[in-house]
Order: C-alpha cells, then sequence, then structure tokens
C-alpha cells in the first residue's frame, strides 16, 4: 500500500520532469545563447566584481534557468552555454535528483567560472560531468555591499547561483551531472 501511494506522486514527478527536458531540448542554440546573454548582464549589473572574475576566467558555463520540481522526490533541468573568451564553445545540460522533504518548483540561474584553465580542460574532455565527482565546486556566497573579491578566490572552479530574489545562500550542487548537448 506505501509504495502505490508512492508511485502516483513519483509518476506525476517523472511526467512533469520528461515535459521540463522535452521543452529544454527544443531549445536552438540562439535562443540559448540570448539566455545566457541576459543571465550575465543580470549576473554583472547585480554582482560588483563580476566582470573583473569572469575576465579573470578561463571559461564560464551558464545556466540561465535550471528549473526544480519535488514532491518527496525532485529533480531539476536546465540548458546552458559555455563561454570562453565571451564566445560560446559549446551547449551544455545539467540535471540531478533528490529524494527527501521537498514540495514545489522553482527555477534559477547557475553560473559555473573556471578560474584555472586546466579545470576547464579536464570538464571539456570529459563526457558527462558530475559536481562532487569530476570536480570540486565552490559556491561563493557575496559579502557586504554585494562584491566579488576576485583575489580572494582561490578555487579553480567557482560557482554562483541567484534567482530574481538575488543570490541563493547554502545551497549544494553535489550531485548535478552535466552533459554536452548535441545540437
Amino acid at each position: 500500500m506505501i509504495i502505490r501511494s508512492f508511485t502516483r506522486p513519483l509518476m506525476m514527478l517523472i511526467a512533469a520532469f520528461m515535459a521540463f527536458t522535452s521543452v529544454a531540448e527544443a531549445a536552438s542554440k540562439a535562443k540559448i545563447d540570448r539566455r545566457t546573454d541576459k543571465a550575465l548582464t543580470v549576473f554583472k549589473e547585480d554582482i560588483g566584481g563580476a566582470e573583473a572574475l569572469l575576465a579573470k576566467a578561463a571559461g564560464a558555463l551558464v545556466f540561465p534557468s535550471v528549473k526544480k520540481a519535488g514532491i518527496g522526490v525532485g529533480g531539476e533541468y536546465g540548458q546552458g552555454a559555455l563561454r570562453v573568451g565571451g564566445q560560446t564553445v559549446g551547449y551544455y545540460s545539467t540535471a540531478s535528483a533528490s529524494i527527501g522533504f521537498q514540495l514545489g518548483a522553482q527555477a534559477r540561474t547557475q553560473i559555473l567560472v573556471f578560474m584555472e584553465q586546466s579545470a576547464l580542460d579536464k570538464f571539456r574532455a570529459s563526457d558527462g560531468w558530475e559536481i562532487g565527482v569530476d570536480g570540486s565546486v565552490a559556491v561563493v556566497t557575496v559579502g557586504a555591499g554585494g562584491t566579488v573579491d576576485t583575489a580572494n578566490i582561490n578555487q579553480p572552479i567557482v560557482a554562483f547561483v541567484f534567482n530574481n530574489k538575488g543570490l541563493m545562500y547554502n545551497l549544494s550542487l553535489e550531485g548535478s551531472k552535466i552533459s554536452r548537448i548535441k545540437h
């Protein structure tokens, strides 16, 4: 009986997740690039030092909208672009699943900044990259005044996660699987 009562919400979640992914798979390169441009503009406008950080970086992987939904079991999915030298060099998706107390849905922007060329090279050479397994990512919290001190960032990969209300805190990206999109 417990399995039966759990099956229906799980099937609904799977259906919703498949709807997210099928809509996202239809996104064109141009649409992903437009969304990526907008996300980077917001990032630079809202976070002091963001432009200097991006200028120092080997590359930035931008997911303009990662949608998450869950009813006991959750999933998230988003598509984005890898920018090197300000140019898109590849398109990627991120996906993860979770189990635990959760109810609802949200969308957020994720920007992974590769501060070291070796970290970017390892990421680009992979065929499916999992945060926390294939590479460690430090989620950055912004200090007073909403600025990033680029001199104190000493991790090979740092992440910024924000939504329409600002930066999100106490968030883990561990277990997120990132894969290259083949258009």
